[in-house]
């Protein structure tokens, strides 16, 4: 840690690039969230103990024939103003590879240094789902009256989970209120950022927090991508007929 800010009944909002960010559309939203808000960097857990950079490589700039720049692997944390009275503390980087229970207690002692008590995990995944209908965002939170307050569909899973799911029983078990945020976005259309995806989760998430920040920006990007994947479905005969598959199971049900 940097240094440690003063904060106002602090929110933590965190998102992880791999498994738990289809699209990008979790880290996308979180970046957005501290670049439109002002955020200060102030924290970074150290990915030395975390990554294995040959699967997660360190990336480098060559100009005119001479090593630059290394950056490696990391988890950034920001603190910005949420509104009038509470601020955000975005965490945002790269799901780890290894020590997952190091990197939990790792966050678990920066909401007990920062005094929070709401956490907010973003996440996304590809689904059968209408790119042209909007994105539904599911999930999972500390309590069924979060899950009700938010008016997410409760999901029921069982199965291999992300540092994201760890970090939400983790949270929880910790005495925190949280709520794990999950935008659907289409398989079959690759786009990366999806910035209809990252909309949904701010959308979703300033119920959650109260959140105050300027959407007009992603809405603008949002409507561009949708019409590119409108123009690519259309091109492609047989995504258009896949396309009208779903559409006819979906009004079936």
């Amino acid at each position: 840690m940097f240094a440690q800010p003063e904060l106002r009944k602090p929110t933590l909002v965190i998102a992880l690039e791999g498994w738990n960010d289809a699209g990008e559309a979790a880290t996308t939203a979180a970046r957005y969230i501290a670049r439109q808000n002002s955020g200060e960097r102030f924290a970074e857990l150290d990915g030395e103990e975390f990554y294995d950079f040959t699967v997660r490589r360190p990336q480098v700039e060559v100009d005119a024939g001479v090593v630059s720049k290394v950056t490696w692997p990391t988890n950034e944390f920001f603190s910005a103003p949420a509104d009038a009275e509470s601020d955000i503390v975005v965490g945002v980087g790269v799901e780890p590879h290894l020590r997952w229970r190091t990197f939990s207690d790792e966050v678990i002692g920066m909401v007990d240094d920062l005094g929070i008590q709401k956490v907010a995990l973003l996440g996304a995944y590809l689904a059968d789902v209408l790119y042209s209908r909007p994105v539904e965002v599911s999930g999972v939170a500390s309590s069924p009256e979060v899950v009700s307050k938010l008016g997410i569909e409760p999901t029921t899973y069982h199965g291999p989970t992300g540092m994201i799911g760890v970090l939400g029983y983790r949270l929880r078990e910790h005495g925190c209120e949280v709520a794990s945020l999950w935008a659907g976005l289409p398989h079959y259309v690759n786009v990366s950022p999806n910035p209809r995806g990252s909309l949904a989760l701010i959308e979703k998430l300033s119920e959650f927090v109260g959140l105050r920040v300027d959407l007009e920006p992603l809405r603008s990007a949002a409507a561009e991508c949708e019409e590119r994947v409108s123009a690519m479905v259309a091109a492609d005969p047989e995504l258009t007929e896949y396309v009208r598959q779903l559409k006819r199971r979906e009004f079936a049900q």
